[in-house]
């Protein structure tokens, strides 16, 4: 199958949404700004993408106070499906209908994708509350949506591995949409849009493909640029600690290395770059 008919299936599933889309969007925008829609894609095709999806062991493992995942974007070691999905989700017929339905004028996908991919959680895994980076890797642009498709088939509530929107900072409860399978989850990405993933608590795999949209402009008149930074939860006051001394070393260091001192890792090495 090839990546435009893939793009047309989602293209499609958006269209046959677009006012769940907006109703969601609207009522939410003012604090973080989100909207999923379910069965984006055949459920044949969706469930190939679980079947096909990279091992644990055949991915980069990132564990610290911050998160506990496994993440790839280095595609071409994948099925060739798993790559075709990502930029799918790239086609400009989708790119200009989200911008549309989430009111942002200029707005670019990833074709580096830059801290996007694939991401797998499984037992005690875990990603805890965070702002993502502000920019692009050159910092030419303003990431402002994340979109997330999950593939893991009868994914549960009780399963955890759920998106957690902290709409009110991350000092109060957070908003939890559960991770089930077929569903696009777009969410914006500015100054306060603090969100993590609770922890998975069964042996099993919950399987992502993720993008990020970036633009001219921030969503946020106040937003300034800012490195990714991490936070523990409510109740981990000495975590919170160790995290924010972390964040704001990281941000000493880029106000005097514009572009850090060390490329990103995480991005697509294309093999004819």
């Amino acid at each position: 199958m090839e990546t435009k008919t893939i793009a047309n299936y989602i293209f499609n599933s958006i269209l046959k949404q677009k006012e769940s889309i907006a109703k969601q969007y609207n009522a939410s925008k003012n604090t973080i700004g989100f909207f999923y829609i379910d069965d984006v894609l055949p459920v044949d095709l969706a469930k190939r993408c679980f079947e096909v999806f990279p091992k644990p062991e055949e991915m980069n493992m990132l564990k610290s106070l911050k998160e506990y995942k496994y993440v790839s974007a280095q595609m071409n070691e994948h099925n060739e499906l798993l790559e075709k999905v990502i930029y799918a989700f790239q086609d400009p017929k989708i790119v200009k209908v989200i911008g549309e339905l989430c009111n942002i004028k200029s707005l670019f996908p990833d074709d580096s994708l830059y801290a996007g991919g694939l991401s797998l959680m499984k037992l005690d895994n875990f990603l805890n509350p965070h702002l993502d980076n502000s920019h692009d890797a050159n910092r030419d642009r303003w990431r402002v949506l994340n979109l997330l498709y999950y593939v893991t088939p009868n994914w549960k509530k009780e399963n955890g591995g759920h998106l957690e929107l902290w709409p009110n900072g991350p000092k109060k409860e957070p908003l939890l949409i559960e991770s089930k399978f077929n569903r696009l989850i777009v969410m914006a990405t500015h100054q306060t849009s603090w969100h993590s993933v609770n922890k998975v608590t069964v042996n099993a795999s919950r399987c992502c493909i993720s993008n990020y949209f970036f633009s001219d402009n921030a969503l946020k008149e106040k937003d300034k640029f800012h490195v990714t930074k991490f936070r523990g939860r409510p109740d981990q006051t000495l975590t919170n600690i160790i995290l924010d001394a972390d964040a704001q070393l990281r941000m000493l260091v880029r106000k005097i290395f514009k572009k850090g001192v060390r490329k990103n890792p995480h991005v697509y090495k294309k093999l004819d770059n």
